[in-house]
């Protein structure tokens, strides 16, 4: 999946391109509006990730010249907190969802998803790890259908932790799934969160392991013997 990423503030561009990254995406990222138009009108991409206060080209036009040109590529719109006139403005010109700033990583992934998944003509939404499931939508848990009690960093985590089951999961990239911007999270607080979701999951015979020193990994879900 190739996305294009139109945002003039470096500090979140180079923050949302190397959480994508590791999320198996290719990011193409762009500062202006300029810029962005024309990496729109001369190549494919499979989503754009738009700000609406670029220079040179506001996101609005951007998103006006590109449904003029009847591309249904799938749009999320990044806006200021207090910008309601603008979500209402971009969603009216075609833009498929919006975040407002600041916003958690996990949530813009699970949107990005969506979004991907809906532009390529649908797929699962619900990830299933034994008697585990995961509605990456409506970012909720259950464990044999009773939905678990998860906050929003304990749902990152297992975000993550499913989307590379069996593999090892690095503390530093856990830390920047889990940051919100102006808001760091240490190794300690992850630390923590693991241990909190642990005790959630464990019951259903699903397991954390620690590889010491260098991060965590959910294991391969085995069936009981019976």
């Amino acid at each position: 999946m190739r996305i294009l990423l139109a945002e003039d503030d470096s500090v979140l561009a180079d923050g949302l391109t190397r959480s994508l990254r590791q999320s198996g995406y290719a990011i193409d990222c762009v500062g202006n509006g300029q810029e962005a138009d024309t990496a729109l009108a001369t190549q494919e991409f499979d989503l754009l990730i738009l700000d609406l206060g670029l220079p040179k080209l506001s996101g609005l036009e951007v998103l006006r010249r590109l449904r003029a040109r009847e591309s249904r590529l799938p749009v999320l719109i990044l806006t200021a907190a207090d910008s309601i006139e603008q979500r209402v403005n971009g969603l009216d010109l075609g833009a498929d969802d919006y975040m407002a700033k600041p916003f958690a990583l996990s949530e813009l992934e699970a949107r990005v998803r969506a979004l991907t998944r809906r532009g390529a003509g649908g797929g699962g939404a619900i990830v299933k790890h034994g008697p585990l499931s995961y509605d990456q939508v409506g970012r909720s848990a259950y464990i044999n259908e009773q939905m678990l009690d998860l906050s929003a960093r304990e749902l990152g985590l297992l975000e993550i932790l499913l989307a590379r089951s069996g593999r090892l999961v690095s503390k530093e990239q856990l830390v920047d799934h889990l940051c919100e911007w102006g808001e760091e999270v240490s190794n300690n607080a992850i630390e923590v969160y693991v241990h909190r979701l642990r005790k959630k999951i464990e019951t259903g015979g699903i397991r954390i392991a620690t590889v010491r020193g260098l991060g965590y990994c959910l294991e391969k879900y085995a069936e009981p013997a019976k």
